[in-house]
C-alpha cells in the first residue's frame, strides 16, 4: 500500500517529502547535541565550584560557603549593595601637656607629663631626678622657696613651673602645752605627708626656733602618722594634753644655700593662688585631672574666706578642700540644700553645724558683695 502511494506522487511532492524527513532528522541530532553540550557545561561547573574540605571530601553545594556577591535570580545580574557610610573623622587628639620641673634645692630642668593627681605627679618627678617619690615633701610653684604662698594645692597654672621639695634633716624636739592651741597650721601634700604651714607668732610652737614652716610631721611620741591626713594631725595635737610634755618628730625640706637658716613664715592671704596662664589644670584626690578656667572673683574670695574658716575651726589651710567645699554650695538654694550637697562628697570630715552655718554666710557675704 505504502509503496503504490509512493508511485502516485508527483517529483515536486517527492522533493518536498524528502527535504522534509531531512530537516526534521537534522533538528533531532541538534536538539541532542545541544542537550549533550549543556549537561557536560554543568558537571564541569559543578567540579570546579567545588572545593575539598579540611578532610579530602568534597563540599556540596549546600554546603559552600556564601560569601560572594549576591545574584538576583530573575535578571541574573549581581544585586548593587549600599554604599558604605562615610566615617566619621576620628577626634582631634588632646595636646600633651608638658611642665618643667626642678628640684628646690637644686637640680637640672626637666619636663614632666602625664599624670592626673599628686601621687602620679611625684611619681614623674622622681623617675626624672631617678629618686624615690617618697623622697618629695611637698611642691611649690615658681618658687624654689619654702614660700607657703606658692605651695602646690589642687590647680596648677600652664605655664607655672614646679619646685619639688625632698626631705633633708630629721629632728625631734619636746613640746610642752601651754595653752589649748599649739599656735600650728597644718596642712598634707596629698601623698600622705602633713606639714606645717603656718606658725602663730607668740604661740606655743613659736618659741621652739628649731620648729619651722615646712617641717613634716613624721612622729607623735614615737608613732608614726605618715598617711594621716591633715585633719586628723590636726586633731592628735589637739588632744595631747595641756601641760603635759611631747615629742614631734619632723623632717625638714632639703635647701639651697640662699635658705640655710631662714625660718619661713607664710603671710595669711592669697596663698597657693595661680597668677599665670588662662586655665589651671586642676588635680583631684579621686579621679582624673580636668583643665578648668581660673576661679572668678567670687569663687576666688569665697575659697580664701572658706581657707581661713577652716583654720580657725580645723587648725588645717587646704585650699583643695575649700575649693570643693565652695563648689558644692555655689548654686544651693539653703543651707540643707548645702549640707546635703557636703555631706555627699566630704562626708568623712564630719564638719560641726556651726562650721557649716558660718561658711553659708561667708558665701552668702562675698556673694552679695558685703566681703
Amino acid at each position: 500500500m505504502m509503496r503504490s502511494r509512493a508511485r502516485n506522487r508527483s517529483p515536486v511532492q517527492c522533493c518536498l517529502a524528502t527535504l522534509i524527513f531531512n530537516l526534521t532528522r537534522q533538528t533531532r541530532v541538534q536538539t541532542a547535541v545541544y542537550a549533550s553540550l549543556v549537561t557536560m557545561q554543568e558537571s564541569e561547573k559543578t567540579m570546579c565550584d567545588s572545593e575539598p574540605l579540611q578532610n579530602g571530601e568534597a563540599m556540596s553545594p549546600e554546603t559552600q560557603d556564601s560569601k560572594g556577591p549576591l545574584v538576583d535570580e530573575e535578571n541574573q545580574g549581581a544585586v548593587p549593595s549600599a554604599p558604605p557610610l562615610p566615617q566619621e573623622p576620628p577626634p582631634c587628639p588632646r595636646p600633651k601637656l608638658v611642665f618643667h620641673t626642678q628640684l628646690a634645692h637644686g637640680s637640672p630642668t626637666g619636663r614632666i607629663h602625664s599624670f592626673t593627681n599628686v601621687k602620679e605627679l611625684y611619681a614623674r618627678i622622681a623617675e626624672v631626678f631617678n629618686i624615690s617619690a617618697s623622697e618629695i615633701l611637698f611642691c611649690t610653684l615658681n618658687s624654689h622657696k619654702v614660700d607657703m604662698q606658692k605651695l602646690l594645692g589642687g590647680q596648677i597654672g600652664l605655664e607655672d613651673f614646679i619646685f619639688a621639695h625632698v626631705r633633708g634633716e630629721t629632728k625631734e624636739v619636746e613640746v610642752v602645752k601651754t595653752e589649748d592651741a599649739l599656735g600650728l597650721t597644718i596642712t598634707d601634700n596629698g601623698a600622705g605627708y602633713a606639714f606645717i604651714k603656718r606658725i602663730k607668732e607668740g604661740s606655743t610652737v613659736d618659741r621652739i626656733k628649731t620648729v619651722c614652716v615646712g617641717d613634716h610631721i613624721e612622729a607623735i611620741n614615737d608613732q608614726s602618722i605618715v598617711g594621716c591626713r591633715h585633719y586628723e594631725v590636726a586633731k592628735m595635737l589637739k588632744e595631747q594634753l595641756r601641760g603635759a610634755p611631747f615629742t614631734l618628730r619632723l623632717v625638714e625640706p632639703k635647701k639651697a644655700f640662699d635658705m640655710i637658716g631662714q625660718r619661713t613664715r607664710a603671710p595669711k592671704s592669697s596663698e597657693g593662688k595661680m597668677v599665670s596662664g588662662k586655665e589651671t589644670l586642676r588635680l583631684r584626690s579621686k579621679g582624673s585631672a580636668t583643665l578648668e578656667e581660673i576661679p572668678d572673683e567670687f569663687e576666688d574670695k569665697a575659697i580664701e574666706k572658706v581657707d581661713d574658716l577652716l583654720e580657725s575651726y580645723m587648725g588645717i589651710r587646704d585650699l583643695e578642700l575649700a575649693t570643693t567645699i565652695v563648689e558644692a554650695g555655689k548654686n544651693k538654694k539653703s543651707t540643707d540644700d548645702f549640707a546635703e550637697a557636703l555631706d555627699s562628697v566630704l562626708g568623712d570630715f564630719g564638719f560641726p553645724d556651726v562650721f557649716l552655718f558660718d561658711v553659708w554666710e561667708a558665701m552668702g557675704d562675698v556673694k552679695n558683695g558685703r566681703i
